[in-house]
């Protein structure tokens, strides 16, 4: 990941294309350019032979250039940075503010390009791309634009309830859980089968430890460290989607039924007060139970 700075001064992140997926959008572009060269050179050949040969050779240079600066060109301008193989490869070029490519900078680039690939094989862009931190190549540095993948990895699938675990879950108080803890968790989840089994088990009680500190009841006794784990993370998925629910089911509080409560003139504008809020710990910060997570024996 890394970080561009908007023209309004806000930091958005983007996915920065590595070498490889780059590399092989490349030489899908490249097999489509050499393919539409190659019919190029049998078209004027067969029209040298009615017409001048330098008339032919004119055309041919014309065609190459249209091929090998005119293609790129084209495709970022009108696609807003994506070629035939940055399409296939899930790739998009983009200016350094994060805006979309201008023509102006698509220029820039499939000229460098010309030079970078066709004139010296590549090796300046390699070069380049190696040692620049965004990997970008020289025809980026010019035009300043970044090369950003648009395909987020494949994530995790969420936790399942264990089921020896669902009715002991449904009882949990998970109020003081924060959303740090338990990202913790569910990366430690979605890990626990590459890990060897004394990081597994060192891990597990340590962050099981932490969330139980948080939660209340704890454990029943002889629970692995993962199966409570993936129980909590499991129980507070299924409540999120429930209030989701029901926050989608619920008519909104305004509009021509919404003003029933007090009248207009009553009080102000007649919209009620909302119910002070009772003192609660800062989000993030929730209270610390006196139960703690049991180890299995």
């Amino acid at each position: 990941m890394s970080e561009v700075v908007t023209g309004e001064a806000v930091v958005v992140e983007v996915r920065v294309a590595q070498l490889p997926s780059r590399a092989l959008a490349f030489l899908i572009d490249w097999a489509v350019q050499w393919a539409v060269i190659i019919l190029a050179i049998v078209l004027v050949a067969q029209a040298s032979l009615v017409t001048d040969e330098s008339l032919a050779t004119g055309l041919l240079i014309l065609f190459v250039v249209l091929v090998t600066v005119g293609y790129p060109v084209a495709f970022e301008t009108i696609s807003r940075g994506r070629s035939l193989g940055k399409l296939a490869l899930g790739l998009r070029v983009v200016s350094d503010d994060g805006g979309p490519v201008r023509f102006r900078q698509a220029l820039f680039r499939g000229l460098a390009g010309f030079l970078e690939f066709w004139t010296f094989f590549g090796a300046p862009a390699l070069i380049t791309s190696l040692l620049n931190q965004r990997g970008k190549r020289l025809g980026d540095v010019f035009a300043g634009t970044t090369v950003i993948g648009e395909r987020s990895p494949r994530q995790a699938p969420p936790p399942e309830m264990p089921p020896a675990l669902a009715s002991w879950a449904a009882t949990l108080e998970l109020s003081g859980l924060p959303d740090d803890l338990a990202n913790t968790a569910r990366q430690y989840l979605s890990r626990w089968h590459e890990l060897s089994p004394r990081t597994r088990d060192e891990m597990g009680l340590r962050v099981a430890g932490q969330i139980s500190a948080r939660v209340a009841p704890p454990p029943p006794p002889g629970v692995p460290p993962h199966a409570y784990l993936a129980a909590v993370l499991a129980e507070r998925r299924r409540r999120e989607e429930m209030r989701l629910a029901r926050a989608r089911s619920t008519p909104p509080p305004y509009g021509p039924q919404g003003y029933g409560v007090q009248g207009y003139g009553a009080q102000g504008q007649g919209v009620p007060a909302a119910p002070p809020r009772e003192a609660g710990p800062p989000r993030g910060e929730g209270p610390t139970t006196s139960g703690g997570f049991v180890p299995p024996i």
